[in-house]
């Protein structure tokens, strides 16, 4: 062989090799008519329009989508969108349609430019679970998306993760495996009144890279993380630690004792869990706290009740206060407002679900509860603190103050001298005899 030949033959060769393994871009959407689209759900309109697909509400039509013919599991989108004033849309994908009536349903990337909310970029599981990650988690991004433009989104599906971007702004960090592949469809919301009808929503340069895909670098933003008891990469670089290790009593005991209780409590599939007893508060086997006390931290958790149950995480746990019945602290309220009476209880509202218990009530949230939720508790250096509901700030509050103090003194608190003003105390889960579980209990120290 000429000598030269080898060396032009392996160029050739690596050249090649090269092209194959960098990401390709496909278009999903040719400019000229809707080849490889259908129109799934609704009856809202899609037409082709100077380079543009364009969709239009009308009356009375549940929420529309125009889907893609194939499926896609692992992939990289990116697409252009705009809407018309006063609705909001959404781009589906690794969505299904159901067998019973072809409802479509799975992950959507929201497109919503109304200030009030601003979630743009969010991800709504919709007909499912609802928000799985509000823009109020990363409220920096808030202002990414720009009215009246078109404005680039970019969702990056990869395994069990999901990101997303509106803009280059790095919007939503979702990990969950509910669905690993299914349609990209184009939203057109629903609209119940006059006002809406005619309202457009406009897509164009839609494309897909599903091979050789590179994720983009991380970025420090919030994660939710629907899968139990695990911790990304990105969380362990943000600080947080599992607080339960999903399987053992480890790092936890019962309150006003040395060991874990051995009666009242189960573990069993990744799940720490209250055995019913009646509803009995601390009557069998009793609230369980951590051996670490903690200040500033931030602690988030998943739960889900029986109905008619009753609950709480309590922190700054203090085991000075003797008590009949379950341990002194500040209370993240769980509870099934309505079906337990306690809900009534209390001053406007105080008692029910995701309140400060009997101090401070919760905003409420419609769409909520869902089988898990997300809780989580804030408590800054600066004596601030906050109770957040499945990515949706409820409760802000801060200790030390004349309000806080104020809110003590008519509480049933009162007569617990320095009551939640320890710099530091025990985490605890609540046995109120009711069917609680938790599971994914996570904490991070905030400077």
């Amino acid at each position: 062989m000429n000598r030269y030949l080898l060396p032009l033959a392996l160029l050739a060769f690596l050249n090649t090799a090269a092209a194959q393994s960098k990401p390709r871009w496909i278009n999903l959407f040719n400019g000229k008519d809707l080849a490889g689209w259908k129109q799934v759900n609704g009856t809202a309109t899609y037409e082709v329009r100077d380079g543009m697909i364009v969709g239009t509400c009308v009356k009375d039509s549940p929420n529309s989508f125009l889907a893609t013919d194939k499926m896609y599991g692992d992939f990289i989108l990116e697409v252009q969108v705009k809407i018309d004033a006063g609705i909001n849309s959404g781009i589906q994908f690794r969505s299904l349609q159901r067998e019973s009536d072809g409802r479509v349903l799975g992950y959507q990337m929201e497109v919503d430019h109304r200030p009030e909310r601003a979630w743009s970029g969010g991800i709504y599981d919709e007909a499912r679970r609802g928000w799985l990650y509000p823009v109020e988690l990363n409220p920096s991004a808030k202002t990414a998306y720009k009215w009246g433009e078109w404005n680039t989104y970019r969702i990056e599906c990869i395994g069990n993760t999901i990101r997303t971007w509106v803009n280059e702004v790095p919007v939503a960090y979702v990990v969950d495996d509910a669905t690993r592949k299914g349609l990209i469809g184009l939203q057109v919301h629903a609209v119940y009144d006059e006002a809406g009808v005619g309202k457009k929503t406009y897509w164009k340069n839609i494309r897909i890279q599903t091979e050789n895909l590179v994720p983009r670098p991380l970025t420090d933003l919030p994660v939710v993380n629907l899968i139990p008891n695990t911790l990304t990469e990105l969380e362990k670089q943000q600080g947080f630690a599992l607080l339960w290790d999903g399987a053992t009593t480890a790092g936890w005991r019962g309150a006003h004792k040395q060991t874990f209780p051995d009666k009242g409590w189960e573990i069993k599939d990744g799940v720490l869990s209250v055995v019913p007893s009646g509803g009995a508060e601390a009557a069998n086997g009793g609230d369980i706290i951590t051996n670490e006390k903690y200040g500033a931290f931030e602690l988030t958790f998943d739960f889900k009740f029986a109905e008619g149950a009753n609950s709480g995480v309590k922190y700054f746990v203090d085991e000075k206060y003797l008590s009949s019945g379950s341990a002194i602290g500040l209370e993240y309220q769980i509870l099934d407002d309505a079906r337990h009476p306690d809900a009534k209880e209390g001053v406007v509202g105080n008692r029910t679900l995701g309140s400060l218990y009997d101090l401070i009530p919760s905003l409420k949230i419609q769409d909520l509860p869902r089988v898990w939720n997300e809780g989580r508790i804030k408590v800054y250096p600066d004596g601030r603190i906050e109770h957040w509901l499945n990515g949706r700030k409820i409760v802000a509050y801060e200790r030390g103050t004349p309000i806080f103090y104020a809110l003590v003194a008519r509480s049933k608190y009162k007569e617990w001298a320095g009551f939640g003003m320890a710099a530091t105390g025990h985490i605890l889960l609540q046995d109120h005899g009711d069917a609680v579980s938790f599971r994914s209990i996570k904490i991070r120290t905030l400077k």
